[in-house]
């Protein structure tokens, strides 16, 4: 007799990680403007942490090409001068980093504890019921990807959506969504209600 319990290690009920490798994407180099903006940020570091600048790193490749690619990792890891291994590790921990081509507007829906009790979970319905597409699917136009987020920061101001990693609707109501996704449509980010750390009209 064992006080020790069974481990079932067949198929089923037992818990394994699964590592899911990115897509190859096309070969990767940053544009002479981004390089050099990325080389000036790198100078504010000692010469041997230019790793410290993987996150700059990262933006700069998501704002060149829309989402990160495996092409994209292994370029910026030799300009970096650190492993390819090392920019994954924070590509993939990050969610503000793509790994899949997006919509040109990426709707991301707070569900945290203060917009979901003001109703996020209902605003993602709705938006999602208006775009036709699921949490996680782009829209068959190509210009909306919807998500769900973690706290954004604005209880205050809940439901919030923010757009694109920087823009922001506060406040947002079921009954708004539709009109939110026809002004951006539209009017594009100007669509937009604005950051909760500015003084709105």
């Amino acid at each position: 007799m064992s006080f020790h319990p069974l481990m079932p290690y067949g198929s089923e009920g037992f818990q394994k990680s699964e590592r899911t490798l990115m897509a190859r994407g096309e070969p990767f180099a940053f544009t002479a403007e981004r390089a050099a903006k990325l080389e000036d940020i790198c100078s504010k570091y000692p010469p041997e942490r230019r790793k410290s600048a993987v996150l700059a790193a990262l933006y700069l490749v998501q704002e060149q090409q829309q989402y990160i690619t495996a092409s994209a990792m292994r370029h910026v890891a030799e300009f970096l001068r650190i492993t390819p291994a090392e920019v994954e590790d924070v590509a993939t921990y990050y969610v503000m980093f793509f790994k899949a081509p997006v919509g040109k507007y990426v709707l991301q829906v707070c569900r945290t504890l203060s917009c979901a009790l003001a109703g996020a979970e209902r605003v993602t319905e709705t938006l999602s019921e208006k775009l036709g597409i699921g949490i996680g699917e782009t829209d068959p136009s190509g210009m909306f990807t919807l998500l769900e987020f973690e706290c954004l920061g604005a209880c205050d101001r809940a439901p919030v959506v923010m757009v694109n990693n920087e823009h922001w609707h506060e406040k947002a109501r079921p009954e708004t969504c539709a009109k939110l996704v026809d002004d951006l449509r539209q009017r594009g980010l100007s669509a937009l209600s604005g950051c909760h750390l500015k003084v709105e009209q």
